[in-house]
């Protein structure tokens, strides 16, 4: 079922493809929303406060095995988007799908394809997956 609104999808963003048929114009964009991406999240941080990032260096016990670090590790957010926040982030998360849809298309790749094999190398790879 979620295959076929992955398809669905890239078939839309195929249909609707017009000003960026170009591989350069979809590549530039498919950066750009990316960054976009990135500035609203950053955006929540700084503008709203509803995030707040607080970092510092990650460390494991030297005897902890791979799979328990996951427990010591943090990700460093603190506090939850608010709704304006959310839907700004949302609005440009999907953006960038939009353009990775519409680059996968472009050069003929099924982006389910994309999303099957990835799935594979991290279940088969497991922790050791670690890119």
């Amino acid at each position: 079922m979620k295959d076929d609104v992955v398809d669905q999808f890239q078939n839309k963003v195929s249909e609707l493809l017009v000003r960026h048929r170009s591989i350069l114009d979809s590549l530039s964009k498919f950066q750009q929303s990316g960054s976009r991406a990135n500035r609203a999240i950053v955006k929540a941080v700084t503008n709203c406060g509803c995030l707040s990032v607080c970092a510092s260096r990650q460390s494991c016990p030297p005897e902890i095995d791979l799979k328990e670090c996951k427990q010591y590790m943090d990700s460093h957010v603190k506090g939850e988007l608010c709704e304006p926040c959310r839907e700004t982030v949302e609005e440009e998360l999907g953006n960038h799908l939009f353009y990775l849809a519409a680059v996968c298309h472009l050069l003929n790749l099924d982006l389910v394809d994309v999303f099957d094999r990835e799935f594979q190398k991290i279940t088969t790879l497991g922790v050791f997956h670690l890119s």
